[in-house]
């Protein structure tokens, strides 16, 4: 296959950007000899390039990771010339499991990043991308791998049932599996079902409507969802946060604090020891088990809250309920 010519600003290249090939969500994954299973790493996906003796990671959506994972674009340098490899750049905690949210902060600590290979799809020129999934592995670990070094790894397979893989997953907190057909041909930007995705470890974006203090930021953050009109409770977290996004949150949620409970249904009295805000900000939360009733406790903050758009439809009810002398304040900013 013929492959269009790209210039990343270092030469004429034959190599183009390839779209990634996309996962199916699923609510149980498929089983038999045909299928392979690999952790699902919550990270950034990426395409590492080496043409013309310069190496270029990329993006998803092609934007350039060079200069902000440069330990790994070292670790690249022994790539094959004219190779496109698909991997996933990887934050790990203290304990080694994938942490989106040190991800996102990552350069404002000490945390190590990972770059995790599994797949290739042009190897020294030649695309390899209609070649089954298992013979594109056998060529990444023969002709690839051995070239690079630490922080580049194998997204290895997980030589194991599912009845077995599942509960390891949740016991070690992992967000959920993969699983691939060994005989897939590599389908740039399609979700074709050959490849698999299931979380484990559920997760879900929730609204951040009230805090309590802490000695210097906040303490816990109080959340819930939209049901209709009606902002329902869910829980309370501390966890998952670095003290850098403590701070920029601490300093956001002040800036939109009101005098009224947001929330139709707490578990406690509505003058607790809490202070309330628009409830337009969202947090992704991953929780544990839930309760009897209907309350789930576990939970950990795992992705960086973002505010509404003041273009997005919820953002004007939301401000004429709770607070409508701060739909102007809310407009400036």
């Amino acid at each position: 296959m013929a492959l269009a010519s790209v210039d990343y600003g270092l030469g004429l290249s034959n190599l183009k950007f390839i779209e990634p090939m996309l996962l199916a969500p699923a609510t149980a994954l498929p089983e038999g000899p045909n299928w392979a299973y690999e952790v699902k790493l919550d990270g950034y996906r990426a395409l590492a390039i080496k043409t013309n003796g310069k190496v270029q990671l990329r993006s998803r959506n092609d934007k350039n990771f060079n200069t902000r994972y440069p330990v790994i674009l070292r670790a690249l340098a022994g790539l094959p010339d004219d190779t496109i490899v698909a991997g996933e750049v990887v934050a790990l905690d203290d304990a080694g499991r994938p942490s989106f949210n040190l991800l996102q902060n990552f350069g404002s600590s000490m945390t190590s990043v990972v770059y995790y290979v599994f797949d290739v799809m042009v190897l020294n020129g030649r695309d390899v991308m209609s070649e089954q999934l298992s013979a594109r592995r056998k060529l990444l670990q023969q002709q690839v791998l051995p070239m690079l070094h630490e922080p580049v790894r194998e997204s290895l397979i997980l030589e194991a049932s599912l009845a077995d893989l599942i509960p390891a997953v949740r016991a070690q907190g992992l967000e959920g599996l993969v699983a691939k057909r060994q005989d897939s041909r590599y389908e740039p930007g399609q979700r074709s079902g050959t490849w698999q995705k299931m979380r484990i470890n559920q997760g879900q974006e929730f609204v951040i409507a009230g805090y309590t203090v802490g000695t210097r930021t906040f303490d816990v953050l109080i959340f819930g969802y939209f049901e209709n009109d009606r902002l329902v409770y869910v829980g309370r977290t501390r966890s998952g946060f670095t003290p850098a996004v403590r701070e920029e949150l601490f300093r956001s949620m002040k800036a939109f604090e009101i005098d009224v409970c947001p929330f139709v249904n707490l578990p406690y009295g509505k003058d607790h020891a809490s202070i309330w805000i628009v409830p337009i900000s969202t947090a992704g939360l991953n929780f544990g088990r839930p309760r009897g009733n209907g309350v789930t406790n576990g939970w950990t903050h795992t992705r960086d809250r973002y505010r509404l758009p003041p273009g997005s439809d919820l953002v004007a009810p939301i401000l004429r309920q709770w607070a409508p002398d701060q739909r102007e304040h809310w407009a400036k900013r």
